[in-house]
């Protein structure tokens, strides 16, 4: 079974859901090969921001900078159910492009999974700029990937057409949100699900995908007990 995630490292939720799909797929306990897929929420932000992030959020949806502040502080609380900690006060709001092309990167080095995890704690957690290339080279350095070459590659347009085309699978797809969860290229599951959705879902997949094969043939069941009665 595989599970294709698209994601955006700004999206809150995504990393909620990627902690609720962890702790789905430990509970469903079956082998699933897991790739992210890049989705960008905003493909024109600057890489700098002059405003908060309270203050951005405020700005787009027209709202007051306390009800922001109320809205994200919501979401802070809801990270710490799944063992998150967020801090929207010193975030550092940036473009995810460069670092979704550095998920590509590692895609071919086999760390992408670790370095998607790394990657989400500095930016919600540790407020780092994940629009800085020095910044992202040494938290790609931390997961194992050579800095110089993580450099390199930043300073060039290395791997942006593997960031479009997940962009434009996703759009194929009908992905107007993230996070999204794509199963076996056929079922679809979308937003921060609760773990026990997650364990249902894939459940129910594995199920359908593997049914069960009887291996006794004769016209006749041997003993068993059913509905209360053991005359079946």
């Amino acid at each position: 079974m595989k599970v294709e995630i698209w994601s955006d490292f700004a999206c809150p939720f995504c990393y909620i859901g990627k902690r609720n799909f962890e702790a789905g797929l430990k509970e469903f306990g079956k082998d699933v090969e897991v790739e992210y897929r890049s989705f960008e929420l905003d493909p024109s932000a600057p890489v700098q921001y002059k405003q908060t992030m309270d203050e951005i959020l405020a700005e787009k949806y027209g709202m007051t900078v306390e009800k922001a502040k109320s809205m994200n502080d919501q979401v802070s609380a809801q990270a710490k159910t799944v063992g998150l900690d967020y801090h929207f006060d010193t975030m550092i709001p940036t473009n995810t492009f460069d670092a979704h092309r550095l998920l590509q990167f590692a895609k071919t080095k086999g760390t992408a999974e670790t370095l998607k995890e790394t990657l989400l704690h500095a930016y919600f957690t540790e407020s780092k700029n994940l629009g800085d290339h020095e910044t992202l080279a040494t938290i790609a350095a931390s997961t194992g990937l050579d800095k110089t070459e993580v450099l390199e590659m930043l300073a060039g347009d290395a791997f942006a057409a593997d960031v479009r085309d997940d962009e434009q699978t996703g759009a194929s797809l009908g992905i107007q949100g993230v996070p999204f969860f794509v199963i076996n290229e056929k079922y679809g599951v979308s937003g921060a699900q609760p773990a026990a959705s997650f364990t249902e879902v894939l459940t129910k997949v594995w199920n359908e995908e593997n049914p069960l094969t009887m291996l006794n043939k004769s016209d006749s069941d041997g003993e068993c007990c059913s509905g209360g009665s053991c005359n079946c």
